[in-house]
């Protein structure tokens, strides 16, 4: 019928990419706290800590024709010791998580740029319910832990899936594989 409400748009193209744009560092934070402190309720009012100071934001932002229109996914890498680097604070928004395409290429991103970057050893502590997902994506699991009152596996990526990507900042186009 002609008065029935329209789905929401969801964009079915994204920009993934180093957070370069003070916009795109507020809006990585803003879905850090809406995913973290809202919504799973791991933190009260911010989910801000030490790696901050010196991680690397990525952000998956929706494009609209070639505008890049707001953050949608992110994710944050630091080197903690010479060649050992960690991913963490994997965030989708909530409207794009059937899209398909979005924590993947997050993940590629963070991986293959600290890779590029002389990474030996990649690691993550994965939420239990996320553990299949990053398996599919040659990542084995090292240890069964006990974070923020929640399980979660202390993860390794296997780099030889993971070829070095120079370009961060640039970043790549991700294509949704199934739109929502």
């Amino acid at each position: 019928m002609i008065f029935e409400p329209f789905k929401p748009f969801v964009a079915s193209e994204f920009q993934v990419k180093f957070a370069t744009q003070d916009w795109e560092r507020v809006g990585a934070k803003a879905l850090r706290r809406a995913v973290f402190c809202e919504e799973q309720g791991l933190f009260e009012e911010d989910d801000t800590d030490a790696v901050d100071a010196c991680a690397i934001p990525i952000v998956a932002l929706s494009m609209l024709a070639v505008t890049a229109d707001r953050v949608v996914g992110t994710v944050r890498i630091h080197e903690e010791t010479d060649g050992v680097w960690w991913g963490s604070r994997l965030a989708v928004a909530a409207d794009y998580r059937k899209v398909g395409a979005l924590g993947a290429s997050l993940i590629r991103l963070a991986v293959s740029s600290a890779h590029a970057r002389g990474c030996r050893r990649f690691l993550a502590r994965v939420q239990e319910q996320n553990v299949l997902f990053f398996r599919r994506l040659h990542w084995r699991s090292i240890e069964e832990i006990e974070l923020l009152g929640r399980r979660h596996h202390l993860m390794m990526a296997d780099l030889d899936h993971y070829r070095p990507f120079e370009n961060a900042e640039q970043g790549f186009r991700a294509l949704a594989r199934k739109a929502a």
